[in-house]
C-alpha cells in the first residue's frame, strides 16, 4: 500500500509538472487517426465503443486502443495493446514498448475513456502527442481540449456528443 501511494504521488507530480510547462494548442486539420485510452476496471465494453466510433465513418484500421489493467493474469487474452500499474516507474518512465509507441504516435484525436483520475492513465494522456484530446468532465480539465459530461457506462451518449461537437468544430 505504501509503495502504491508513493508511486502515485511521484506520478502525479510528474504529470502536474508537464501540465504547468505546456499549453494545449488547437489543431486545425481534420481527424483521420484516433487513439483511445481505456481503463478496463471501470469500462469493459471497449468493442462496443469501437463499433460506435466506427459507425460514424471511421475505419477500425485508423483506431488504436490502449487498455490499462490493474493486474494482468496469465490466462488473460487481450487483443489490444495493454499496460498495467507495474509498467510505469515512479518517475514516469514506461517499461513497455507498446505504451511508448502509443504515446509517441501523433493521433489526430485522443479519447481518454476514463472518468476516474488515476496517475497511470493521466500520464499517458498528458504525454501523448495527440493533436486534439477529448475526455470526461470529471477528470483534470487541463489535459483535454474537449470535456464531455457523462459516465463511462454511457458510451453511446459519449460518442454522440463527441461527434456532435467534432462537427461543430469542423473536425470531421
Amino acid at each position: 500500500m505504501f509503495y502504491k501511494t508513493t508511486k502515485d504521488f511521484f506520478l502525479k507530480k510528474t504529470v502536474n509538472k508537464r501540465l504547468l510547462n505546456s499549453q494545449l494548442g488547437l489543431s486545425q486539420g481534420k481527424i483521420n487517426s484516433i487513439g483511445i485510452v481505456v481503463d478496463e476496471k471501470y469500462f469493459t465494453n471497449r468493442m462496443d465503443l469501437l463499433q460506435a466510433i466506427a459507425s460514424n465513418g471511421f475505419s477500425k484500421e485508423h483506431i488504436s486502443v490502449l487498455v490499462f489493467k490493474d493486474r494482468i493474469k496469465k490466462n488473460d487474452a487481450i487483443p489490444e495493446p495493454f499496460y498495467s500499474y507495474s509498467d510505469v516507474t515512479f518517475f514516469g518512465a514506461v517499461k513497455k514498448q507498446s505504451v511508448v509507441d502509443f504515446v509517441a504516435q501523433p493521433f489526430d484525436l485522443l479519447i481518454s475513456y476514463y472518468d476516474i483520475e488515476r496517475p497511470s492513465l493521466t500520464y499517458v494522456t498528458t504525454f501523448s502527442n495527440a493533436k486534439f484530446k477529448v475526455g470526461f468532465e470529471s477528470v483534470n480539465n487541463q489535459m483535454n481540449h474537449l470535456l464531455i459530461a457523462t459516465e463511462t457506462k454511457n458510451y453511446k451518449t459519449f460518442v454522440s456528443e463527441l461527434f456532435k461537437y467534432l462537427n461543430i468544430l469542423n473536425k470531421i
